[in-house]
């Protein structure tokens, strides 16, 4: 008997403590991730920016909500959030609280998928199959019906009442101790709300600095803002992976970016120049698979200093 049950039992043994372990624990063990970039003109002075990103608010979560509000303590010269705020349609006020002492410094920010629909249960399974196709979001499939509609209207209304800056499919500047910062941003890609053609044309040169905000880091964002010469790109969007292997990574991206970039400072190259990106894991999921293994949910205090030398 013990020959024959001794390894299924085992393994399922196993699996309930991965289990436990990814919803119980690591998806509320909430990690700041610290990365320099060294991006910035020769003697510009060192700016420390904070992303976050892909919050899925549901009501009641409320260690994400203080750990979100203990952030301010940074005291960042300026912060991004990269989208994906809500997972539950009541959760703007939550967002709005928990992001409340962040808004007192400057920012900027663009929406997710998730902001504007509510989720749907989905099988984890699909993301594998869509990794293999080639099919991300609407990029391959039919568009979404019979979906919940987010009132991402009134979480636009909170962050521009709050001075934040709304890069959808647009650009804006930061006046920063007398620094011109100029950000350029797009709607999401993964819905097919991009719209490069109305911010084309790369940096001002009236800028001390430029770079490019982005939901989801698709290969024809990536190569656009390459292109262009921004020199940085922050994106969000691929939770890590979300479910990963220790020691091997993440199996999917939930776009067409490879799995080698699905968090973290890489790089990006097309027509003969590069970029530095930057996607951050974010410190959420979807309500309906609340669940994280060998992936922490997070927030990036990015320093940008000089890239002389």
């Amino acid at each position: 008997m013990r020959a024959r049950y001794g390894v299924p039992l085992g393994v399922a043994a196993a699996s309930a403590a991965g289990l436990v372990y990814a919803a119980g624990f690591e998806v509320r063990s909430f990690r700041l991730r610290r990365v320099t970039v060294p991006v910035l003109p020769a003697g510009m002075r060192p700016l420390r920016v904070l992303q976050v990103s892909d919050i899925h608010m549901v009501g009641g979560q409320r260690k994400k909500q203080r750990w979100l509000r203990s952030l301010a303590g940074l005291r960042p010269d300026f912060v991004i959030n990269t989208g994906d705020n809500l997972s539950d349609p009541e959760g703007v006020p939550e967002v709005l609280d928990a992001l409340g002492p962040l808004m007192e410094f400057p920012g900027a920010y663009v929406f997710g998928s998730n902001d504007y629909y509510g989720p749907r249960l989905r099988n984890p399974a699909r993301y594998l199959l869509e990794r293999m196709s080639g099919s991300h979001g609407l990029n391959g499939n039919p568009p979404a019906v019979n979906v919940l509609h987010n009132p991402w209207e009134d979480l636009r209304d909170g962050f521009d009442g709050a001075g934040w800056l709304n890069l959808t499919n647009t650009r804006g500047t930061l006046k920063i101790e007398g620094m011109s910062l100029e950000l350029t941003g797009l709607d999401d890609p993964h819905i097919k709300r991009d719209r490069y053609q109305r911010v084309a044309g790369g940096p001002s040169d009236a800028a001390d600095f430029s770079m490019g905000v982005v939901h989801a880091p698709y290969l024809r964002v990536l190569d656009a803002f390459t292109a262009d010469a921004y020199p940085l790109v922050l994106a969000g969007h691929t939770h890590g992976g979300q479910l990963c292997i220790p020691f091997y990574g993440a199996l999917v991206t939930n776009c067409d970016l490879d799995a080698d970039r699905v968090k973290g400072l890489s790089t990006h190259t097309a027509e003969d120049r590069t970029s530095y990106l930057h996607v951050s894991a974010g410190c959420g999921t979807n309500r309906y698979t609340p669940v994280r293994f060998a992936c922490p949910p997070e927030a990036t205090l990015l320093t940008l200093v000089s890239g002389e030398g």
